[in-house]
């Protein structure tokens, strides 16, 4: 099976955003997504066409044009949003990002009705009814074929990093789950989501998809819903192993990793040395830490080598990146990430305003949707006390 990888620009980036439509009196989610956002295309609204419906009503993703700086990938999202707002508000909704929803069931949110998604559930069942769930995906463009596969390997070493800074999925259908990042495991529940596949070469990329495109696992390439991934129609690495978060300086600090870590690579490939792999079951066993302590967890940096709490390493790690991200238009965005250390991600300030709700007698569910859109309007983190 031959899979075209699409030319890209090295290094160029895009970023796409999932959204929740709440209803902000409430704090439920509300199915207005098709809706409004059909309103906004039949006006032919300018800028429309970056905004897009998603598997459940309410929920709407934005994504960036393909860019050289994630600052100018944030201006995309930044001007979707303000596009989209007053449009939802409209309906008396508002718009905010989470890994998941506080309390919501999801048994009980309607899938967009496209034959992707209808399929998609009736194939998976159960587990595909629990997919409501929201992500950030970065997408950095390769240059090379040849050197798609060895990047995204590389990148695999760094989900347990990547998500513990986004981690914003601390509860599910109201109850607490002891997890930062209980929608990295809803997410891998479904066939070829998550870790990727030990892979060496495009040659074992085309041939994966080519053996489970027979075995039935999938239709198009698209439907391997990994961590990272090839995206082959836009020449790029894709991350998807974080969630989406309340705040575009979030957003900015996951894509500016993301970006530095690529272009990284790229360069360790100029040298002409060995990118970074690890055994696939160290993946998995960082996977888990990181989705199950977020900042807290110890990652294994290495085969063979004690785990190290990343509240350690992270400094270490960024500090590494910063002439990269200089180099790429993107050193404020990438301080971010070592800004949550300070403020904490996006899992340990809803459980503060949730349990500081319960203190004072209020509902803590209402109270950390009034917090993630008081965050989605300021565009930055807030201290659970200025909720």
């Amino acid at each position: 099976m031959s899979i075209v990888f699409a030319r890209s620009p090295r290094s160029s980036v895009g970023v796409e955003w999932e959204l929740q439509v709440v209803d902000p009196a409430t704090g439920r989610l509300a199915p207005l997504g098709p809706d409004v956002l059909g309103e906004l295309h039949a006006a032919e609204t300018s800028g429309a066409e970056r905004v897009h419906k998603e598997m459940h009503r309410c929920m709407i993703e934005l994504v960036s044009a393909r860019r050289t700086r994630v600052p100018d990938a944030l201006g995309d999202l930044a001007a979707s949003l303000e596009l989209v707002t007053p449009a939802f508000a409209a309906h008396g909704a508002a718009l905010t990002g989470a890994g998941t929803h506080p309390f919501e069931n999801p048994a009980e949110h309607e899938v967009t009705c496209t034959p992707r998604y209808v399929e998609l559930v009736e194939r998976t069942r159960w587990w595909g009814r629990q997919m409501l769930i929201f992500g950030t995906h970065v997408h950095v463009g390769v240059d090379d074929v040849d050197r798609a596969v060895p990047i995204l390997t590389h990148m695999a070493t760094y989900i347990g990093h990547l998500q513990a800074v986004a981690a914003s999925s601390p509860t599910w259908a109201g109850q607490e789950t002891g997890y930062a990042d209980n929608r990295a495991m809803m997410f891998q529940q479904l066939p070829t989501a998550g870790l990727p596949e030990p892979l060496s070469t495009w040659q074992d990329f085309e041939d994966c998809a080519r053996d489970l495109r027979q075995a039935g696992a999938i239709r198009e390439v698209n439907e391997l819903r990994w961590d990272v991934r090839p995206a082959p129609a836009f020449g790029t690495v894709e991350v998807r192993a974080c969630d989406a978060s309340s705040n575009l300086a979030e957003v900015g600090a996951v894509a500016a990793l993301v970006h530095c870590l690529v272009e990284e690579a790229a360069r360790i490939l100029d040298a002409g040395r060995a990118l970074r792999r690890m055994p696939r079951w160290l993946l998995a066993a960082n996977k888990w830490y990181s989705a199950r302590y977020g900042l807290d967890a110890a990652l294994v940096e290495e085969a063979g080598a004690d785990p190290v709490p990343l509240r350690e390493s992270l400094p270490g790690l960024l500090a590494r990146l910063a002439p990269i991200a200089e180099d790429l238009g993107c050193e404020a965005e990438l301080a971010w990430a070592g800004t949550v250390l300070e403020v904490g991600n996006g899992s340990e300030r809803q459980l503060a305003v949730a349990r500081s709700a319960e203190a004072r007698g209020a509902d803590p569910g209402l109270a950390v949707v009034h917090h993630l859109l008081a965050e989605t309007t300021a565009a930055v983190p807030l201290a659970p006390e200025r909720a």
